[in-house]
């Protein structure tokens, strides 16, 4: 068949015989591609690419009753640091859901109240087929509201105080054993007094992270008490926490923290002048410095960093709720008994620690 044909003249029936399968095959592929072998998949979304076939997504939505839509929120960049995770993570998402057929849409919300008011607004006018949230929270009303509804989400997140009773599937990293692992890489390099920078409890991603510190201190026979500071999440309020941290205890010589913000003002605060790491008493230690989320920032100023398999969550995320909206589980079966996954971050290891 002569492949330079005009996009608009493109039939499913030109894909099928150019990738050589049938028309139920390419209709399979676009339609639910989980039921169609990955190579055979893969080989009628070349086709579709190389003849610019283009599916009319109004007739399929009438056809269906779906939109192959899923929603999520976007969040505001809050200091130019930590918002690069959602962004990696939504490139993760939109990427696992076109190749199983899916479209993202994307909103905005200030908070847990109007973004529940946003839900009955998308459903209303867009219909989308499910949600994915983030941010998840203790007592999350944005959940307990899609659950009554009978909407599919899945989160990507823990139901923080929950987990043992979940009523929905979710994707999470996790933290504690990321920052166990950071804690056991500065004890093996010879640092005691491991000191830890994080946000005030009650944050369930917070509380997750500071337990895996606390808990290989006291493994390795050291008292964590005194040794922790609670603060925002900014770069100028990691550099004062630090600052009063190591004031305080001139003993401690090693600072993990719960995000790479908080890191890199530790870091400022365990400088000296110019970019020669900050010593202490004992030069042959200077102090370290680990932070959590490996973002562009850690890269480029050499922090040591907990690195989150974001596209693999991404992936999950999508997975998980396409069971839902694909009939291979129902929305009643997730809910008596949700899947999650539960994923382990990376140690990243650079200049600082």
């Amino acid at each position: 068949m002569e492949r330079h044909v005009m996009a608009d003249k493109v039939t499913i029936a030109d894909v099928a015989r150019v990738a050589g399968v049938s028309r139920q095959t390419v209709s399979n592929v676009l339609n639910t591609p989980e039921v169609v072998r990955e190579e055979t998949r893969q080989r009628v979304l070349d086709v579709v690419g190389e003849l610019g076939y283009r599916v009319n997504r109004a007739a399929r939505q009438m056809r269906t009753g779906r939109s192959q839509l899923i929603a999520i929120r976007i969040d505001p960049d809050r200091d130019g640091i930590n918002g690069s995770v959602l962004d990696r993570f939504l490139h993760g998402l939109t990427d696992a859901a076109a190749r199983s057929g899916y479209r993202i849409l994307l909103y905005t919300a200030d908070d847990d109240r109007s973004e529940v008011a946003t839900f009955e607004d998308l459903l209303g006018a867009y219909e989308p087929d499910g949600f994915v949230l983030t941010g998840t929270h203790h007592r999350d009303p944005r959940a307990s509201w899609l659950l009554d509804k009978g909407v599919p989400f899945v989160t990507f997140g823990r139901p923080w105080g929950e987990e043992a009773a979940a009523r929905h599937p979710w994707v999470d990293v996790d933290g504690s054993a990321g920052t166990a692992v950071a804690t056991r890489h500065l004890l093996d390099a010879g640092h005691a007094r491991i000191g830890f920078l994080g946000w005030p409890a009650g944050s369930g991603v917070g509380d997750d992270r500071r337990e895996g510190w606390a808990r290989t201190l006291a493994e390795a026979g050291v008292d964590p008490t005194g040794l922790s500071r609670a603060t925002s999440d900014a770069v100028a309020d990691g550099e004062a926490a630090a600052r009063d941290l190591i004031d305080s205890d001139p003993g401690v010589t090693a600072l993990v923290c719960v995000s790479d913000s908080l890191a890199v003002g530790a870091l400022h605060a365990a400088r000296s002048p110019g970019l020669a790491w900050r010593e202490d008493t004992r030069p042959e230690l200077p102090i370290a410095v680990i932070g959590f989320d490996d973002t562009p920032v850690a890269r480029a100023v050499g922090l040591t960093s907990l690195s989150q398999p974001l596209k693999e969550a991404a992936a999950s995320c999508v997975t998980l709720l396409a069971r839902i909206l694909e009939g291979t589980e129902t929305a009643r079966a997730s809910a008596a008994s949700p899947a999650h996954v539960l994923l382990e971050p990376s140690l990243v290891v650079r200049q600082s620690a």
